[in-house]
């Protein structure tokens, strides 16, 4: 592990059982079973490269690194969080294939080009603006509520930065489904993948994993529901080995 500076409020965790750490803060916002479905169900290259927009802390550039030699690029509006996803690519030793860039996912692409990526991953932030008072910490609100952007500039921004053929991967929440499908075929980017997620068995999906081909034909899979915790109140065998070791992707061929 290389050495690298923190800041008061900083600490330095274990990231699962894949030799990795993460640099996190409280000041924060840490990184959740959202971001790590996301690395496990999209679909990535062997190689060429690919890109994670609202990276944060650049969590899921991290696990995508284990399962692909892959170019990897991550985008963060935030000054605070691309900074950390610089140093926790540091940190790791792959700063040679992990590119941390602070940025605005609405402009990127004048920077790192049109179709130049074999694959696109995104958890973006899945609640509107509320009207009225907000979280008071800047990083939570931005994390949580679509301050520096919507649910549209996150597809129109996947749109323009993958490829013919590329793939677009997205967690969010399962009651925006309806919209993710109608802004993606409105984009050009065409659903192929479906699954589900539930807290328990006979409860509604809480989010939703989604993965769409750009100019792709219309079919669409929807995988097998992944529960999350078993009748003990545990988490699932799939869940345990994604975590814990034994199963490196959430894929079905």
């Amino acid at each position: 592990m290389k050495e690298v500076s923190l800041l008061p409020t900083e600490r330095i965790d274990d990231l699962l059982t894949y030799d990795l750490k993460i640099i996190q803060s409280d000041e924060v916002f840490s990184f959740s079973m959202d971001a790590v479905l996301l690395g496990r169900f999209s679909s990535v290259p062997p190689k060429g490269r690919v890109i994670d927009i609202c990276t944060g802390n650049g969590v899921v550039p991290l696990l995508l690194a284990t399962r692909t030699r892959a170019e990897i690029w991550g985008v963060e509006i935030q000054e605070r969080l691309a900074d950390m996803a610089v140093r926790n690519a540091e940190i790791n030793d792959l700063s040679d294939r992990l590119h941390m860039v602070q940025g605005d996912l609405k402009t990127i692409h004048k920077t790192l080009g049109h179709g130049q990526f074999d694959a696109v991953t995104v958890n973006p932030p899945y609640l509107p603006v509320p009207n009225g008072e907000q979280n008071g910490n800047p990083h939570f609100a931005a994390a949580r509520h679509e301050i520096h952007c919507t649910l549209e500039d996150v597809i129109s921004a996947s749109a323009k930065l993958v490829k013919a053929g590329g793939k677009v991967a997205m967690v969010h929440r399962a009651t925006r489904l309806i919209d993710i499908c109608c802004l993606m075929r409105q984009y050009r980017i065409e659903p192929k993948r479906i699954r589900y997620v539930h807290a328990r068995a006979g409860e509604e999906a809480m989010m939703v994993l989604i993965e769409g081909m750009k100019d792709g034909k219309p079919e669409i899979r929807t995988l097998p529901p992944l529960i999350v915790y078993n009748e003990n109140e545990e988490y699932c065998q799939e869940l345990k080995e994604i975590y814990y070791g034994g199963r490196s992707s959430l894929e079905f061929s």
